[in-house]
Order: structure tokens, then sequence, then C-alpha cells
């Protein structure tokens, strides 16, 4: 009897310690994986205010948002993303509002409604290197920025001028606005809120649109668009003129489904996100050709569940140092909103592994592989959110 006691208490203790909020080390994935050099490496997952290192009583998004009791902060549908130094910011379609993570503070914060500036239906965000925020809102059909104190400055749309903004990018002068159901991108001058010039129009010939929901500038003003219902991603020069695409409607590897967010590194690699496929995929900048995917539905580490927004950070890597392994050095992040699923944006780190020299393995390659071969990709599904979003 005293020896059953002994267990049981013994269980107990070890149910308080399993109690205490330590958490779990991050199970290590890499892209491609060992013996493989890989080039990606999944760091570690965030869904609440917790899982940056926050208090679990410091607050609840439910109550700061729509009053009530006491709930966690945490991000709910993360459509969009972007960042600036010190922080990363989301856009939740849940909560249609602009949602903010302090890495410093260790917070998860929203952009407050300011009168002119309440957020309507937001669908699409732009942060730009010295932190102010673009949101393209589609139930407002305008533009609004907010400054890097997260205060509202203006609002860019005219009556009529907007009709379903689904995305905006800025470069210097200019703003690029895609327009989803008109099936071209607006660029528009900062200064006086006018239309300057229409990119593309109806159709699917090189240069046309057939529904497009994400747009990207780079450094040197080129411009890329996710042409969504012609499958592939367009690229422009910063006048305008079309200059090549990635990718194509297929399910072998460089194809696309559903293709969503996308980002342009400073190397010029092109990186797309597909909601069917649920994962990301890597192309070349000049040959456009597949050189990695990564993620894929499952429940391995990494993977992803309807995928959303994409975002490339090289601002804020050490903030994530302590889930690097010291044989990996990272150049910059990776994060993926996912829309459904306990995980809400995945942080990945691209870079090189530095430590011993990795035994060689063959290569194949990677056109003839099909996205529903492998733990990386999966078969199309059917929508799981028909409707839901047009990103």
């Amino acid at each position: 009897m005293k020896k059953i006691l002994l267990l049981l208490c013994a269980a107990v203790v070890l149910a308080g310690c399993a109690g205490t909020g330590e958490k779990k080390p991050v199970e290590t994935a890499y892209w491609p994986s060992l013996p493989e050099s890989p080039k990606l490496q999944f760091l570690m997952s965030i869904t609440t205010e917790e899982d940056i290192g926050g208090s679990a009583s410091s607050g609840g998004l439910k109550e700061w948002l729509v009053g009530g009791r006491q709930a966690k902060k945490m991000i709910a549908r993360p459509q969009d993303i972007g960042s600036s130094k010190g922080r990363i910011y989301i856009l939740d379609r849940t909560f249609r509002k602009i949602l903010f993570i302090d890495l410093a503070k260790k917070t998860l914060n929203q952009i407050e409604d300011q009168k002119e500036g309440t957020i309507g239906d937001p669908m699409g965000l732009w942060v730009s290197e010295d932190d102010v925020k673009y949101v393209a809102d589609t139930g407002r059909k305008q533009i609004l920025v907010f400054d890097k104190d997260n205060q509202f400055v203006r609002a860019y749309g005219e009556t009529d001028q907007f009709d379903r903004p689904a995305d905006v990018a800025a470069y210097k002068d200019k703003l690029y606005v895609v327009e989803f159901k008109k099936s071209v991108v607006q660029v528009v001058d900062m200064a006086s809120g006018k239309t300057i010039q229409t990119i593309g129009k109806p159709g699917n010939e090189d240069g046309d649109f057939n529904r497009p929901t994400h747009v990207i500038v780079d450094r040197e003003g080129n411009i890329y668009v996710n042409d969504s219902f012609n499958f592939r991603i367009q690229k422009f020069d910063p006048s305008g003129k079309y200059l090549k695409q990635y990718g194509y409607q297929g399910d072998t590897l460089g194809g696309f489904a559903r293709p969503k967010g996308i980002d342009v590194d400073h190397d010029g690699f092109v990186y797309a996100v597909d909601g069917a496929f649920e994962n990301a995929q890597i192309f070349d900048q000049k040959s456009t050709d597949l050189l990695l995917f990564f993620g894929g539905y499952g429940p391995h580490t990494g993977s992803m569940y309807l995928p959303s927004g994409l975002h490339l950070d090289y601002d804020n890597v050490d903030y994530f140092k302590q889930y690097v392994d010291p044989n990996f050095k990272v150049d910059y992040l990776v994060y993926v909103g996912n829309l459904l699923g306990d995980h809400k944006v995945n942080i990945y780190g691209f870079g090189n592994w530095i430590g011993k020299p990795l035994p060689p393995v063959e290569i194949k390659p990677m056109a003839a592989e099909s996205t529903k071969q492998g733990g990386l990709g999966s078969a199309v599904e059917p929508n799981k959110e028909e409707g839901a979003n047009i990103k």
C-alpha cells in the first residue's frame, strides 16, 4: 500500500512539474533534409503572446477587441505579414485588425481605430523600411497609411478610384495597388493620390491578369504580381513593362494550384506560397526554375495549413538566434501565415550549413516530381474556406 501511495505522490509531483509552463524544445526540420546541405531551417511558430515570451496574464485579445471575458492574446487568421526593426505586423482577417508583435517587449497588440483611420475590411499589408504601414482595405475601397508610431496619416482612394483593392506595395513616391475584380495594377502618385498609370488588363496573355491578389516591389523597383487565376507570378520592370513569369497551372513542382503570398529576397530569389499544395516554392530570378520547396501539409515539423501570407525579414534575425542550430547560419527570416491550424505564423531561417561537411548525395531533377509526393508537398484539396478570402 505504501508503494502505491509513493507512486501516486510521484505521479502528482511529475504532473505538477509538467504544468509549470516550461516549453518543450522546438523540433528541428531542414529543407533540403539532411544529409543534403540545407538552406532552410524551421525555427518556431507564433500563435499567442506566450509564444514570444509574453505573460499569460497580460490581458486578453478578445477583451481588447470586442469586450467581455479575458482571454489569451492570440493570432486568429493571418492573411498578410510585414515587418520592421523589432516588430512583426500581422493582418488578421478574423479580427479585421493589424496586429503587431514587439519583439523586444515580447508583447502582442493591435493598431487602434482612429476615427478617419478606422480599418474596415483589410486584405493586404505593406510595411516600409521606415516602419510606415500601408493597408489595402476592401471595405473602405481605400489604402490606409499609418506612421512608425501606428498613428493614422492619410487614406488614398477618391470616389470610385478603387473597386476592390486586394494588396498594396510602396516604392519611392509611388503606390502599386492590386485591383482584384478589375484585374489590373494601379500606380498611384503618393503626393497627389492620383492614378498615373495602369499596368495590365484582363486576360491570359503575357502582362495580362486574371484576379491578381498580391504585389511586391524589389529594391530596384521591379514589380511582381500574383496573377492567381492564371496560376503564375509575373514580373514587370519599374516602367511597367512585362519581363517574365514564374510558375504555371499544374500539380508538378514549379506549378501552382492556388498561389498566395509572394516576396523576393535581396539576391532576387522569388518566393510564392500555395494554399492548395500548402507549401512555399523558391524560384531562380534569371532562369525562373524552381530551386527549392518547403512546408507541406501534415503533422511534421514546419508544416503549413492553408497558408496565405509570406514575408521575408532581414532585420530581426537576432531575436530568433536561440532557435538556430549552431551548425546553421541564418541570413534572413521567412514568415508564413496559416489561416487554419494551431500554428498561425511559422518562422523559418534561410541560410547555409556551417558545420562539418555533409556526405554527398545523389541529386534528382525536381521538375519530374509531383507536389503530391513526399512529406514536403501535398495533393490539391478542396478549398477549406471557399469564398472566405480573395487572397
